[in-house]
């Protein structure tokens, strides 16, 4: 193998052009080499914007290049197991976006795919390795917080275009899938742990059928809680608040950073209500998908394991399964 990982991309999704593309492009150990559309032409106008060398117009010519080591799946959310799972079988590692799958019964299929064919799997939640988090869970750790027992997080946009996938419930789409998942990923990087029980409160648009409004309550082993909203017809919004008995942590646009724009946390011991216990910690820019990307390419190039295994993205799938359960039953549901 080539001391860069060669990558196919599988589609030209928006979140591929504007930010996977050119982070696996300008990182030091990825290298894109081909891109698959099922329009032909539009895999090959991406292609000659982007700089990529091949375009193929169907996904099954991308997989059967011997000259691509990984795929990145950003499909549609109906379509990242079996997608993944065809890579998988035609010798390709996989980073596939979140949620990895449409539960976790498909999440398990994945991984039996991926044991049959020795290769590496991981869902793409980049933000756990924006440095921002990494600092976030190194302060929880330190003790600073004390005994750190709720995270508190929103996350929210406002999209009403019926044709926009996340906005068809038939395919994946919706709050949960797309949006919070985050809160679950990050509460149980936080916390180090999974949770036991959930419960769900969900309003759905009349007509698209899509879960445009989503709350949750995850219980975590010795008392500690997430509290979530994600929705997709909101202000655009972002907060994450971690409380502990001495202190507080707040990550101000936990999610979508700019990479070229520092970020901040701000730590409060709650001497008073007006911050005056408040202190700001500026972290250099940092692209959280080019780190991702050197991470996952790192792994396969030294043969070594992933720090989020499929383990970890069958787990998260398995709090989506309940929460969604949760809807119907209108009660707790164990993980």
């Amino acid at each position: 193998m080539s001391k860069k990982v060669r990558w196919g991309i599988l589609s030209t999704a928006k979140i591929a052009r504007e930010h996977v593309i050119p982070a696996l492009k300008s990182g030091e150990l990825t290298d894109v080499v081909a891109l698959a559309s099922r329009d032909w032409r539009r895999a090959e106008e991406t292609a000659a914007e982007l700089g990529i060398s091949k375009a193929y117009d169907s996904y099954e010519a991308l997989l059967a290049d011997p000259g691509i080591d990984a795929i990145y799946n950003p499909l549609p959310n109906h379509l990242h197991a079996p997608l993944t799972i065809r890579a998988l079988e035609a010798g390709k590692h996989v980073l596939c976006e979140k949620p990895i799958a449409l539960n976790a019964e498909e999440a398990q299929q994945i991984e039996a795919a991926q044991r049959k064919s020795g290769k590496l799997v991981a869902e793409a939640f980049m933000v756990r390795f924006h440095p921002q988090w990494q600092r976030a869970r190194e302060i929880v750790r330190s003790g600073r917080l004390g005994d750190v027992r709720a995270i508190h997080t929103f996350f929210s946009y406002h999209l009403t275009d019926p044709d926009n996938i996340r906005n068809r419930a038939e395919i994946g789409g919706g709050g949960l899938y797309d949006v919070g998942c985050y809160a679950v990923a990050t509460a149980r990087y936080i916390f180090g742990a999974d949770p036991e029980r959930v419960i769900g409160v969900f309003d759905r648009d009349p007509t698209m059928r899509t879960d445009r409004l989503a709350s949750g309550l995850a219980e975590f082993p010795n008392g500690r809680h997430l509290a979530f909203t994600c929705a997709t017809q909101l202000v655009p919004t972002q907060r994450v608040q971690i409380a502990g008995t001495k202190g507080r942590l707040e990550i101000q646009v936990p999610f979508n950073p700019r990479r070229d724009q520092p970020t901040r946390l701000v730590i409060d011991d709650g001497r008073d209500l007006i911050g005056g216990g408040a202190e700001t910690e500026e972290l250099p820019p940092a692209d959280q998908y080019q780190r991702q990307g050197d991470a996952f390419s790192r792994a396969i190039l030294e043969g070594s394991s992933l720090e989020f295994p499929m383990a970890d993205a069958i787990m998260n799938m398995r709090v989506l399964d309940a929460l969604f359960r949760s809807e119907k039953s209108k009660a707790w549901e164990v993980v």
